[in-house]
């Protein structure tokens, strides 16, 4: 007589189906959820901000009051996809890719200096092809931080010596960032010797040999500021002295006072006065003034709190990760979007001086918004090599079952 054999039975005294999704339905780190979900909301928010900012000063102009933020709204349509698309990507393609985005981005870079650059605010830094108006640099930064990666993961056995380290990292990197410099942009050149530096710091190096770079930016950078008597007068300036209203702090001035006039709860979405033609870059630089006056105290501190859960998460995957590529590279990135938060924000309230550094996400800038979420697109994509959790493997057994 034949036996036919039974399935396994569960504990309930069901019959245990085991269907396997594979990788693509694979629970996903809680790193990967933070950064995706932190860039999401701030992208969002700076929408609605931005609608706020611009429609005011449209309407006077007899342009269109949703101008501002369907341009905005485009790349914002273009860049979240790209983010997830990118985020598939295998690591080691992003490794091969980082010396031809370099040279890509260089090349870019250079168009500024030729019939297609703009000059805007004593800048050189745009370019105008096909009628949309470029920022070049914005994707120099991820480009950097991907080459430094590439080129210290080489090195890492060779990292305790002074040569090594430097030698292509800071004649090549300076040589990036002179190209920005040359185009008289101070703010953006800041935020690349950060990245620079950021991935010294990630790489390992021991602390002799990252204070020597450290000094020699900070020198670079005093250098340029005290090369213009024009450019060491604004950086110098004292804006709580109102002789210089008129001239070098009135964006200064107003940014403070939106944020003041907005207390704890602010005025109500939409009901700034700031943005009536008193602050000329209510929507770009400035945008995180806007915040403050409309949304008050705490409005921005939800602005923190997003910036800070999405530091969390990028960090986490600095700590966690096993491979050192993807530690420097995503210190570099981090270093680029949470210092040029920093920075735009101790601009608004009156800490450093206006730099024309944009606020990560929220800022108008069709550009900038999508280089930082090709960047995030890296940065989750290094979130799936993750380790996954006891708890994480418990909840994927359940879900496979």
């Amino acid at each position: 007589m034949t036996q036919v054999s039974r399935p396994p039975r569960s504990e309930s005294g069901g019959l245990a189906a085991r269907v396997s999704l594979g990788r693509r339905f694979t629970p996903v780190s809680t790193e990967f959820l933070l950064i995706a979900s932190t860039a999401l909301l701030l992208t969002l928010f700076g929408l609605v901000m931005v609608l706020s900012a611009t429609s005011a000063t449209a309407v006077s102009k007899g342009v269109n009051p949703m101008d501002g933020v369907l341009r905005q709204g485009v790349f914002a349509l273009l860049g979240i996809p790209l983010m997830f698309l990118i985020s598939r990507l295998p690591v080691d393609f992003l490794k091969r890719m980082a010396w031809p985005a370099l040279f890509g981005a260089v090349a870019l870079q250079m168009l500024v200096f030729t019939p297609l650059g703009i000059e805007d605010g004593g800048n050189r830094n745009w370019v105008k092809i096909a009628g949309f108006t470029l920022q070049p640099s914005e994707f120099l930064k991820l480009a950097l931080a991907l080459w430094i990666a590439a080129v210290l993961l080489r090195k890492r056995t060779m990292l305790g010596t002074w040569h090594h380290v430097f030698i292509p990292v800071i004649p090549v990197g300076a040589l990036a960032i002179g190209t920005v410099l040359a185009g008289k942009d101070l703010g953006t050149a800041m935020v690349l010797v950060l990245i620079l530096l950021g991935c010294l710091f990630f790489s390992g190096v021991k602390l002799r040999l990252f204070i020597i770079p450290l000094i020699l930016g900070i020198i670079a950078v005093l250098a340029y500021a005290l090369s213009s008597e024009d450019r060491m007068r604004r950086i110098t300036a004292t804006c709580d002295n109102m002789a210089l209203y008129y001239t070098d702090c009135y964006q200064s001035i107003h940014g403070i006072w939106g944020m003041a006039t907005g207390g704890i709860f602010g005025l109500g979405l939409g009901n700034s006065q700031e943005k009536y033609g008193w602050l000329p870059a209510a929507g770009n630089d400035f945008i995180f003034a806007i915040v403050g006056e409309e949304l008050g105290l705490i409005g921005c501190i939800v602005v923190l709190a997003l910036f800070t859960f999405f530091t969390i998460g990028a960090f986490h995957i600095i700590r966690k990760t096993p491979d050192p590529f993807i530690r420097v590279a995503a210190g570099g990135i981090t270093v680029w979007i949470v210092g040029q938060a920093v920075m735009n924000v101790g601009v608004v309230i009156g800490v450093f001086p206006v730099m024309g550094v944009p606020l990560p996400f929220m800022s108008q800038g069709g550009t900038a918004l999508l280089a930082v979420l090709i960047a995030c697109g890296v940065l989750l994509a290094f979130a799936r090599t993750i380790p996954v959790t006891e708890k994480q493997s418990a909840e994927r057994g359940r879900v496979t079952r």
